[in-house]
């Protein structure tokens, strides 16, 4: 798996679009650093364009690098190797090239401006580990969704609408089932719906660090209470993990079963 993963990982880095990528991240970082005097308000805005864009890019390098590395797969299938430990090596070579040049991108310019001599190189880590986290949930996500579909247009369309959905519909019927039901308790409900959805957890934890929570109104001061603590922060980051490691496990056993 080791060879695969190295393989993959080598295989993105060459890639001009891995350069794009981390070049984005580099000019946002110095745009908003140099721009902005306001540190806080750099990292809100970065964790609005991370929240979108880091789920979207990782879906969608996960289900291109699979159909255009299909051949290659093909080829590897022949080998007595683990199927297990070909698609591993090859999610883990694709998550891992795009969370280093998320962290690389805004990395380097929160360095050079001197990020860790204040205060909100905490808030700044925090922003790093949520978007790794989704990284590799969105880049599973989408090995599963290639996976499952031979065809290419159905994997790209299913990939788009799973993004579309845990991006912004999600987020629109969590909010009106709220307001259906806001004559009932909705504390656990608030919370669970919460940690159902990894673009949600990832912003509620940003924004609770950041403690502008009282924007959230009500529904902030119960996530202030759950998410403020140290048991909340644990719980948030155990649950990121299993949204990583549950569409792992499935990759696993789709891998297994396919007839390539």
């Amino acid at each position: 798996m080791l060879k695969i993963l190295k393989y993959s990982f080598y295989d993105l880095m060459r890639s001009r679009w891995s350069y794009v990528y981390f070049a984005f991240y580099f000019l946002l970082g110095l745009v908003l650093l140099f721009l902005n005097n306001n540190l806080s308000k750099a990292v809100i805005t970065l964790m609005n364009v991370i929240i979108v864009l880091v789920p979207l890019i990782g879906t969608i390098f996960g289900v291109m690098y699979y159909y255009n590395s299909k051949e290659f797969t093909e080829l590897l299938l022949a080998q007595p190797l683990k199927r297990s430990s070909i698609f591993l090596g090859q999610y883990l070579g694709v998550a891992i090239s795009l969370s280093l040049s998320l962290i690389l991108g805004l990395g380097i310019p929160f360095i050079l401006y001197g990020l860790f001599k204040s205060g909100v190189i905490w808030d700044f880590s925090l922003l790093l580990i949520t978007g790794t986290f989704l990284t590799f949930i969105f880049t599973a996500l989408a090995f599963n969704i290639a996976l499952s579909n031979e065809n290419k247009i159905k994997g790209f369309g299913y990939a788009i609408l799973l993004w579309l959905f845990l991006a912004i519909i999600y987020d629109g019927l969590f909010l009106m089932s709220l307001i259906l039901f806001e004559d009932y308790p909705l504390d656990k409900l608030s919370l669970i719906g919460t940690m159902l959805n990894p673009i949600d957890l990832s912003r509620t934890l940003i924004l609770l660090k950041l403690d502008i929570s009282a924007l959230l109104g009500y529904t902030g001061a119960v996530f202030k209470t759950f998410f403020g603590t140290y048991f909340g922060l644990i719980v948030s980051f155990i649950m990121l993990a299993v949204w990583v490691t549950i569409p792992v496990l499935r990759i696993v056993f789709k891998s297994k079963r396919n007839d390539f």
